[in-house]
């Protein structure tokens, strides 16, 4: 699995399911990540897990983030995941549940919120170097793919130690590692400093993949030169703009790149809802494409009123007719 040179699309907790991903895919992802899936819930054959995970063999490559703080709970996730053996519902595949295999397996020793951190899971695992290495030490020992890790700057201003957890994770046999600029206490504000992500380029050898405020092309292209990063993650430049993979791209050889028209989003936006409802049924999908919708309708002429009207919508017949009734009016 090579991890340099690829624009990845971020994991993101209620964000990056298998129509979400399938769409980034589509204007140019060439990896994509799932949703984060905890290594507990794996051991009571949590069904919400295999929603977490499924994909399609038009989403390949494509890898798994699990978190969780427990070294043996996480390499026996890394060790069923990464041979298709999870399968909580005994569905009669070849592998068990996992059709197509992933790629990779990714540990979230990044996410800062505080629902995650308060289990000791995520960002606050940086606090606890001892058990960082016991975790990625495991999770690499008992996968049958490479393991990647996820990372921040640190805890706070007074605990940068991204470089440290960097080595160990090098050290302990990680593939690569991910480092959003910012410490657990900023969560995503003020803006990314990315000088950390080439402190840790800089002091590996492992590919080093750079993430935190990509929100055109040019804030890609502006990473790579200010960090040397070997790759660049994109989250929340993704949401309701799928079509920033292809911006990236389009800069990176050199090419022209047009931005979409309103009536392109609102097209793309209502193919990611149709293929959540195929996926899902159609009760949970709208549920859940209400504030994808709203990504993408952001800064569009009366978007306000179309968003309160979508809030209130239940069916893929009413969110097409709103929608119509918004192109209509701009």
């Amino acid at each position: 699995m090579d991890f340099k040179n690829k624009i990845i699309l971020a994991p993101m907790a209620g964000v990056t399911d298998y129509p979400f991903r399938k769409i980034a895919r589509h204007y140019g992802a060439d990896l994509t990540v799932s949703e984060m899936v905890s290594a507990r819930a794996m051991e009571f054959n949590d069904k919400k897990t295999a929603t977490l995970i499924y994909t399609k063999e038009d989403d390949v490559p494509y890898g798994i983030q699990i978190f969780g703080h427990e070294p043996s709970s996480m390499a026996q996730s890394a060790y069923l995941l990464s041979r298709g053996l999870y399968n909580p519902e005994n569905i009669d595949t070849p592998r068990g549940f996992l059709e197509p295999l992933p790629s990779y397996i990714d540990i979230n020793m990044g996410c800062p919120v505080k629902k995650i951190v308060s289990a000791g899971d995520g960002s606050a695992l940086m606090n606890n170097p001892q058990l960082v290495k016991e975790i990625i030490t495991a999770c690499v020992k008992s996968s049958a793919l490479p393991v990647t890790v996820k990372i921040r700057a640190g805890w706070d201003k007074d605990k940068i130690n991204c470089v440290e957890i960097a080595k160990i994770a090098e050290g302990c046999g990680a593939s690569a590692i991910a480092v959003h600029g910012r410490t657990k206490a900023q969560m995503y504000e003020p803006s990314a400093d990315w000088s950390y992500i080439k402190a840790v380029k800089d002091a590996v050898s492992i590919p080093v993949i750079g993430n935190g405020d990509i929100f055109c092309g040019k804030d890609a292209i502006d990473m790579i030169n200010q960090t040397g990063a070997d790759s660049v993650m994109v989250g929340r430049g993704a949401m309701g703009n799928p079509f920033i993979f292809e911006e990236i791209k389009c800069l990176l050889s050199g090419k022209s790149y047009t931005p979409p028209t309103i009536q392109q989003r609102v097209k793309v936006a209502l193919a990611q809802v149709s293929l959540m409802v195929e996926e899902k049924g159609e009760r949970i999908a709208i549920c859940e494409a209400r504030k994808q919708i709203a990504w993408y309708l952001k800064g569009a002429v009366g978007s306000a009123s179309a968003r309160a009207q979508i809030n209130s919508a239940t069916t893929l017949e009413e969110i097409n007719r709103i929608l119509t009734e918004f192109l209509n009016n701009q």
